[in-house]
């Protein structure tokens, strides 16, 4: 899958992922390889992203949206903290 996490300043993150947790507003979510396309508001908190080569990611961000479409993550943040 391929991700890219932005903001309306910069974008932060693009690559390939195996795994995206994101705090949905009805609960963190997980999305896998041939998720189903769906479009989610997500609140503060910590999305943690798992590479292609296994590291472990962690971005703490402020309120946005994520787009999944044929294995693309479009994640759009207000903010990323720290």
């Amino acid at each position: 899958m391929y991700l890219e996490i932005v903001t309306p300043d910069k974008k932060i993150y693009q690559g390939e992922v195996t795994a995206v947790q994101v705090p949905g507003i009805a609960g963190s979510f997980e999305i896998l390889n041939n998720h189903a396309p769906i479009v989610s508001a997500i609140e503060k908190g910590n999305v943690r992203v798992k590479t292609a080569t296994g590291e472990v990611k962690n971005f703490i961000i402020e309120a946005g949206v994520v787009e999944v479409v044929n294995n693309k993550i479009a994640l759009l943040a207000e903010a990323v903290i720290g």
